[in-house]
């Protein structure tokens, strides 16, 4: 490995135009921040250093056995994030960035392209939302004050940002991509002339600076690796590139399998990930859980995050089955999504792996999320994944071991039907059991309002509701009626308050915890707004035999609170009925395993190389 002679960023970046330089399949994509653009531009104006690079030497015979990607330079958060595929002549050589993609990615972009990110508070599915931006620095003066240390001002800006400063003495916006367009000093000067600042010192200054930067010093330095030999260069990019933005399973495995699959695996992932996302009211899986979700489908023995499992053999595998993988997973999310559950709702994303492994080892299709036949396995399943969710702990630590229990459970058991009994007690056996506790009992009726795990609880503590549809989760008492100024406002008859303030923060704490709470339907719970329960429901259900089904099928006590003063009362009485209902619906399909050889349970150093997943 070599030293090569130092490169102004203008030649580096002239050679990424020419696709001189380029990105070798194992690379990950381009993620960083407008905020880590604009440190690394302050930076290059101070004079620091931004760090080495690491390049390799492709000769014309290693060429063709690999796939190459050119740098990013329009960037959209919306729907450009995907580094551009590039054809490369096998007659020539190149080189590849090994160490350093984002550092140069973000000096393209910020000197030759534009980013395009979500305004705050915009719609995330429409395209208006991410208006294209392009790097601007600002002549007229310093950055202002801030924790990241910035000493001038660079941002990215829309053309209505900048015609929206034109009369603002503190800001002459100079787009940074005329510094890379202005390659020689008489460039320089008409950029100058330009912006009417040839005759102002501190402005003038600042150009000349940032042009200096760009087209006159060598800052850029980098070791080249030369030997052809893959699996020393996949070496070493593994080492180099876990000192940074660590490498995520799927980094590694899909820069892999893009580099060994026929197709483009890459483009096959993203274009699954994204279909899978957008199912029912939308989902955030990432490639960890597809990737690893395919491992487990292949019947790879060993889905560690452990480069040795990266075979060839492996990664042809999951190019054989990968159309009838995808099926599964998109059954799969249909099913999560059936059962009530989006991105907000879903507290771990493992939960899809096991579901999708038995929908793929039964070869089931759509037919199975709505057929009468198939609706008692599906309530079976559903109660799993759903009281999965609710157990703290589950999937979290000794993820890798625990779906490999699963897996071998559902390939002897699993040919005709959920084995729910066997997955739990194969569960417990690893020291997760689903078990009622008094403390996971504590744990469920503490659960707030707008928390990911509460509708799983709800939807498994209220089975009546058909979460295929959309349901809210409501406040039985109004949430209004238990504000804080409302509470304030309550006199006695000489006008003082009713309540103190003790009082208060007492009833806000019970406001929005799982006894006051409920799940209705969508147009329903508009309907209901703030009104008072009681009344309410005389009004939605005129039948007293009505009425007195509802209370049954939601749990709750005979009277409902009229006023806040009876709240207390309904509080205490809701909880012991769900506390009741939390130990029927919850109760466990498998033995106590309390008896369990703890050497049975999970070996400690493969948890701690095993990921977590958040509960």
């Amino acid at each position: 490995m070599g030293h090569k002679e130092p490169m102004t960023i203008a030649s580096a970046l002239r050679q990424i135009q020419d696709r001189k330089l380029i990105l070798p399949a194992i690379q990950r994509e381009y993620v960083w921040k407008p905020s880590q653009i604009i440190r690394v531009f302050d930076s290059v104006m101070r004079g620091y250093p931004v760090g080495s690079f690491l390049s390799w030497k492709v000769m014309p015979e290693t060429v063709s056995q690999f796939k190459f990607y050119g740098f990013m330079t329009e960037y959209s958060a919306f729907d450009n994030r995907h580094n551009p595929v590039i054809d490369i002549p096998t007659d020539r050589e190149v080189v590849a960035i090994l160490d350093g993609q984002q550092r140069l990615t973000s000096l393209n972009i910020g000197l030759r392209g534009t980013y395009a990110y979500k305004n705050h508070g915009g719609w995330a599915n429409k395209s208006w939302s991410y208006p294209e931006r392009r790097l601007h620095l600002n002549l007229a003066s310093e950055a202002p004050e801030n924790e990241l240390g910035l000493k001038y001002h660079f941002q990215f800006l829309t053309k209505k940002d900048v015609d929206a400063s034109a009369d603002d003495d503190s800001k002459k916006w100079l787009p940074v991509s005329e510094i890379f367009d202005a390659p020689d000093t008489a460039k320089l000067i008409q950029l100058l002339a330009k912006y009417e600042v040839g005759n102002d010192p501190k402005a003038s200054a600042l150009v000349s600076k940032l042009w200096e930067a760009v087209h006159k010093t060598a800052s850029l330095h980098f070791y080249e690796e030369d030997d052809q030999d893959i699996e020393r260069v996949l070496d070493i990019f593994v080492r180099v590139n876990s000192g940074g933005t660590v490498l995520s399973y799927s980094d590694l495995l899909l820069s892999i399998a893009t580099a060994q699959w026929e197709g483009d695996a890459r483009a096959a992932v993203h274009g699954l990930v994204d279909a899978l996302n957008q199912t029912g009211n939308g989902f955030n899986f990432s490639r960890d859980t597809i990737l690893k979700s395919g491992l487990m489908m292949a019947d790879v023995g060993d889905i560690g995050f452990k480069v040795k499992n990266f075979t060839t053999a492996n990664m042809s595998k999951l190019e054989a089955n990968w159309d009838a993988m995808s099926k599964s997973l998109q059954i799969a999310v249909g099913l999560l999504s059936d059962f009530g559950l989006s991105d907000g709702s879903l507290t771990a994303d493992s939960v899809l792996i096991p579901v999708a492994y038995y929908v793929h080892h039964r070869g089931l299709d759509h037919s199975y999320r709505q057929s009468p036949k198939s609706r008692e396995d599906r309530e079976a399943l559903r109660s799993w994944v759903l009281r999965s969710l609710i157990v703290r702990g589950i999937w979290g630590s000794g993820l890798d071991t625990l779906l490999r229990d699963l897996r071998e459970v559902i390939k002897k058991q699993g040919a005709s039907a959920f084995p729910v009994v066997e997955i739990e007690r194969a569960m417990s056996l690893r020291g997760k059991p689903l078990a009622v506790t008094d403390a996971l009992v504590d744990d469920i009726l503490n659960l707030s309002y707008g928390k990911a795990r509460t509708f799983a609880v709800l939807a498994v503590l209220f089975p009546h509701v058909d979460t295929r549809h959309q349901f809210h989760v409501d406040h039985v008492f109004p949430a209004s009626l238990l504000d804080r100024k409302a509470l304030r406002r309550q006199k006695n008859e000489d006008g003082t308050a009713r309540l103190s303030p003790e009082e208060i923060d007492d009833l806000l704490e019970l406001r929005d915890r799982l006894p006051n709470l409920e799940l209705l339907p969508g147009l329903e719970n508009i309907g209901k707004s703030a009104k008072i329960p009681e009344e309410w429901l005389a009004a939605e259900y005129p039948s007293a035999h009505d009425r007195s089904a509802f209370l049954e099928r939601n749990a709750l006590p005979l009277s409902l609170p009229l006023s806040v003063d009876e709240y207390r009362k309904f509080f205490g009485e809701r909880s012991a009925k769900l506390t009741t209902r939390i130990h029927n619906l919850l109760k466990s399909q498998s033995p106590d395993p309390s008896n369990t050889n703890a050497s049975e349970l999970v070996d400690l150093d493969e948890e701690l190389s095993e990921g977590d997943d958040s509960d």
